[in-house]
């Protein structure tokens, strides 16, 4: 029997969890018979593939700037205990996924314990939006990146950070569960009587600085169009907070939790008003012609426009490079401007047809990479070893 392949992963959330799991899938077909060890930091998928824990995910799964510093030293502790434990298993490979404050800083610190680990990060770090000094510090310690995005490669390497392959983003393996079958499709393409998306964010601070402004929109388009519909898909642990904010509006949305509810909406959708983030990528694969709104602490808006140098912070216009989602942040996201914009791309016209066209390039640009992004990650990180380009000793 060959020496089995030695794969150290490093997922510090279920999200990484599911790409990881993914990774698997993809690697053990490539392996054929070649047996597969697996150890790291994962979660109960990761760890049902037979990922030997080095200590519960929970204990780095945290978010938020409060809770990050009232569990630092565990923190510090798990990125030591993560380093020493890869160093000692030997991988052939060490794959790090999304979760950069924690998983980048492991890999540093692999890399001074046990230099000829080739590393590879899942998911680019969004250095080309902000803490672009960021990509240059990476560039010792990771020798190769697996971008979701197309635009990622070429503004790694602008900013001189690692090798940088784009391998594709999971949405493009959903298109069939976004977009509407035949029955959907002939509800989508009434805009006498449409369904709307609210989707007010997955984050407490979004909803609580988006929802009022989303709440006059709803009433001011339902003015215009009384028969349309309404749907806010909320994730299920922010259900009652979305429900207060809803009780004070005077026209109401069905509110729906749960993948299948949230899919069924996307399926149905004519528009919708969205805050700017992944989710009006999924809107664009979806084709559904939307609005996007930020808003934000005062405070927060200032540090974030010293920060951020890009014309735009909406996903589909980076990878066109040009603007189809209209966006309107902080005190420009009035009501009277999101109902005016949802207004004008829901009946067939010249809004609609712009954006609608704008997503199909969106679409073939995604698909640059191939079907699969995680038999074209599998394939990247495979290719490395392959060249010895990640071997330092």
């Amino acid at each position: 029997m060959s020496r089995p392949f030695r794969l150290a992963i490093i997922a510090g959330e279920a999200s990484g969890d599911a790409l990881a799991t993914r990774f698997l899938v993809a690697l053990r077909a490539r392996l054929g018979e070649r047996p597969l060890e697996l150890m790291g930091v994962g979660g109960e998928s990761l760890i049902a593939q037979g990922l030997v824990p080095l200590f519960p995910q929970a204990d780095i799964a945290v978010m938020g700037f409060g809770p990050v510093i009232a569990r630092l030293p565990l923190l510090l502790r798990r990125m030591s205990d993560a380093a020493k434990g890869v160093a000692a298993f030997a991988p052939d490979l060490l794959l790090t996924i999304d979760s950069p404050d924690f998983s980048l800083r492991v890999a540093k610190k692999v890399r001074a314990r046990a230099p000829a680990i080739p590393i590879v990060h899942w998911v680019c770090p969004s250095v080309w939006a902000w803490r672009s000094g960021r990509a240059r510090r990476m560039a010792p310690h990771v020798d190769r990146i697996l971008a979701l995005l197309p635009f990622e490669p070429a503004a790694l390497a602008r900013l001189h950070g690692p090798s940088t392959v784009y391998v594709g983003h999971p949405l493009m393996e959903r298109l069939a569960d976004l977009r509407p079958n035949l029955d959907e499709a002939a509800r989508r393409a009434d805009s006498e009587r449409p369904e709307i998306l609210i989707l007010p964010g997955s984050r407490r601070s979004e909803i609580n600085h988006l929802m009022p402004a989303f709440g006059q929109a709803v009433a001011l388009i339902a003015a215009e169009r009384p028969q349309a519909r309404f749907v806010l898909p909320a994730v299920a642990h922010l259900r009652d907070l979305i429900g207060e904010a809803v009780a004070a509006w005077p026209v109401k949305p069905e509110i729906v939790t749960g993948e299948v509810s949230k899919l069924a909406a996307f399926r149905g959708a004519r528009a919708a008003l969205a805050a700017s983030g992944t989710v009006t990528l999924e809107l664009a694969l979806a084709q559904i012609p939307t609005v996007a709104a930020y808003r934000g602490a005062n405070w927060e808006a200032a540090i974030a426009r010293r920060l951020i140098k890009l014309p735009s912070v909406i996903l589909p216009n980076l990878i066109l490079g040009r603007s189809v989602v209209p966006e309107f942040i902080q005190e420009m996201a009035t009501p009277e401007a999101l109902s005016r914009e949802v207004l004008a791309i829901i009946p067939e016209g010249e809004a609609r047809a712009r954006q609608l066209a704008g997503f199909d390039e969106v679409e073939t640009i995604m698909r640059s990479a191939g079907a699969s992004p995680a038999a074209n990650a599998v394939e990247a990180a495979l290719a490395l070893l392959e060249s010895g380009v990640a071997v330092r000793v």
